[in-house]
């Protein structure tokens, strides 16, 4: 045992305060922890260090039993307050007699105390009181660790409480995403999480969660780079090949007086919500670089120089900038200049299809190359005609790289099909309702109804003639037919642009390719951490939301792609559900002497969790076995 000084100011007078607690340390894993056992309050007397383990020598005699031949010599003072703090414990029954704790004030582990306290046992009075979830608690935990987060929030000067607050926040995000309000009751009664850093799980509620979320926003500039940074460090990674992309997700609610909310074009066709839109930088491996949370009604390519400063910042110290790979949206004149005036190269599908361009090597044969899914495509660099704008001639020396794949041309054929029959089905829908008694048939009304189809099919409207018959302003019949479209030899054509020179087919293909990284991102943010929909009512919530996730992400990386590299490709959800078979169990029984005792024990991991924690060199075990034994 020993006396901790924890010291407090007084918010009015700046006064400075010690206050006393006795605790004891056990062991959790490979940490050392301190569980209080009783607070001393103000001591001005121990004002020396030897003062303070003199009264904690006294007090764990006087609970153990044994009397020092010294006992005589003690401090007056000293005696006093031992006796008063050891009937204090008694009292309260924080601790029993022969030193073993009753409640979480102290543990010990079941191996020493076996020798200690033997018990006889009714068999029939063994109950399992609880089971809770440890093991993707236990395993992110361990990620997080290896991320070094724990130490970084410290060196911010955060509080161990704030502390303890956000790697619960974040392993719980991680595991079970869902409000505040359901995390709280999940870590309440269903998760184990609390007790890896010694929290009571009773203590910790939603305006906890919501308050530690915003601090880590508030920090936001401080730990993304420390992030970048680290797991550049722990996985030797040279960021040579950066991702962009931007994302929305939107809210449930109306959300007036939002700033952030903002009516825009939402990518879960949810025209009727609001958006918040998330920009996010990642690298070639998966790991977020940088993000930025942006109003729903943003434009995609005004994002990107925003985004591109802050790259420059991050970048600034390597010898040569990463290359930059964007999503075709973001391939404007615009914004291939601005990357080129700040040092960057960049690699993006054209936002059209070129129409003057000249084959490089005619006499020379496409490369046929293969896609993802294994079909085949054939490539040859082309070179594009001068632009007829000045200003958009600054990139026609870009090298451009012609792309034939049959595949998509089947799917461009598809899609085609499918939109005409959807127009179709909307036009002849019009025309049933001429015959009808309360069909639309003035004239105004049905050129209205006809365009709002064809803004709402735009692509296949101009696939089809369309006629109307009038008399006196009532129409009395509309004729649609189709427009003869051939075959031709754009279909399943697309180019991809980039400025770096130097570069041969399939490497402009295989560094194209690694956007699907990028993309699986958003899926894992989206579906797997659940960063919509937002319900938050105040845009600092949201902006806490929205970058918890982001950093939860992070964790999730760090676990995804150590397994990677060991062939587990699992996703991580079923990464999850694998570790979720790992439980925290309380098993209770009572002795002879018709004592209570009650065993905390963390059971063995399965087959495949054993597998996950091995391909990661982790822990397979979140606590060795405690014993608590009850009067």
């Amino acid at each position: 045992m020993f006396i901790k000084t924890i010291v407090k100011t007084d918010s009015k007078s700046q006064k400075v305060y010690e206050y006393l607690r006795l605790c004891e340390s056990y062991r959790l894993g490979n940490k050392t922890r301190h569980n209080t056992i009783v607070s001393l309050g103000l001591q001005p007397y121990l004002d020396t260090k030897l003062k303070k383990k003199d009264l904690a020598d006294r007090i764990e005699m006087l609970l153990i039993g044994n009397s020092s031949l010294f006992s005589q010599d003690i401090d007056p003072e000293i005696e006093a307050l031992a006796q008063f703090f050891y009937k204090k414990i008694l009292t309260k029954k924080i601790i029993s007699q022969d030193g073993v704790s009753y409640s979480k004030a102290g543990t010990t582990d079941f191996s020493d105390s076996c020798l200690k306290n033997n018990h006889t046992i009714d068999l029939n009075s063994i109950v399992t009181e609880e089971v809770r979830e440890i093991g993707a608690e236990w395993l992110c935990y361990q990620a997080i660790e290896q991320l070094g987060i724990t130490s970084f929030l410290e060196q911010q000067g955060w509080e161990q409480k704030w502390i303890q607050y956000a790697i619960i926040h974040l392993i719980s995000k991680s595991v079970y995403p869902c409000s505040e309000h359901k995390t709280a009751y999940c870590i309440q009664n269903n998760s184990d999480v609390a007790s890896l850093l010694g929290v009571e799980n009773q203590k910790l509620t939603r305006h906890h969660l919501y308050e530690v979320s915003k601090k880590l926003y508030q920090i936001k500039s401080e730990i993304e780079p420390y992030l970048s940074h680290k797991t550049n460090t722990l996985f030797d990674i040279q960021d040579k090949i950066v991702l962009y992309d931007l994302t929305n997700t939107y809210f449930e609610g109306r959300k007036e007086g939002s700033e952030l909310a903002q009516f825009g074009r939402s990518k879960e066709k949810r025209s009727d919500a609001k958006l918040a839109s998330l920009a996010l930088i990642t690298n070639a491996e998966g790991f977020v670089k940088y993000s930025k949370i942006y109003q729903g009604n943003i434009s995609e390519p005004g994002t990107l120089l925003e985004t591109v400063n802050a790259l420059s910042e991050a970048t600034s110290t390597l010898n040569r900038k990463p290359l930059i790979v964007l999503d075709a949206s973001f391939s404007t004149n615009e914004n291939m200049t601005m990357l080129k005036e700040n040092g960057f190269d960049y690699l993006s599908v054209t936002r059209s299809k070129l129409k003057n361009y000249n084959v490089v090597n005619p006499s020379q044969p496409s490369v046929a190359l293969q896609d993802n899914r294994g079909n085949e495509i054939n490539v040859k660099f082309v070179t594009k005609e001068k632009s007829k704008k000045v200003a958009d001639r600054k990139n026609d020396n870009d090298t451009f790289l012609y792309i034939k794949s049959d595949k998509k041309a089947i799917k461009e054929a598809s899609m085609e099909s499918k939109f005409s029959s959807k127009f179709e089905a909307e036009l002849l829908n019009l025309v049933e309702g001429l015959t009808k008694p309360k069909g639309t048939k003035k004239l105004e009304k049905v050129a209205e109804r006809i365009g709002r189809i064809k803004q709402k099919y735009t692509y296949a409207s101009k696939l089809y003639d369309i006629e109307v018959t009038e008399k006196k302003g009532i129409v009395s019949a509309i004729v649609y037919k189709k427009k003869p479209v051939e075959t031709k030899a754009t279909d399943g054509v697309y180019f991809i642009r980039t400025s770096r020179e130097n570069l041969n087919e399939m490497a402009i293909w295989e560094i194209y390719n690694t956007l699907t990284e990028i993309e699986a991102t958003f899926r894992t943010l989206k579906t797997d951490l659940a960063i919509r929909p937002v319900h938050h009512q105040t845009d600092q919530n949201t902006e806490g939301h929205i970058f918890l996730g982001v950093l939860a992400y992070q964790v999730v990386a760090t676990v995804r792609y150590q397994l990677k590299s060991k062939k587990i490709n699992d996703s991580w959800q079923t990464i999850v559900m694998k570790m979720n078979t790992q439980k925290s169990v309380i098993t209770s029984m009572i002795d002879s002497e018709n004592k209570k005792i009650t065993i905390k024990t963390c059971s063995q991991a399965s087959s495949d969790a054993k597998a996950i924690y091995k391909a990661l060199n982790y822990k397979d075990k979140a606590f060795e076995n405690k014993l608590i034994v009850f009067p």
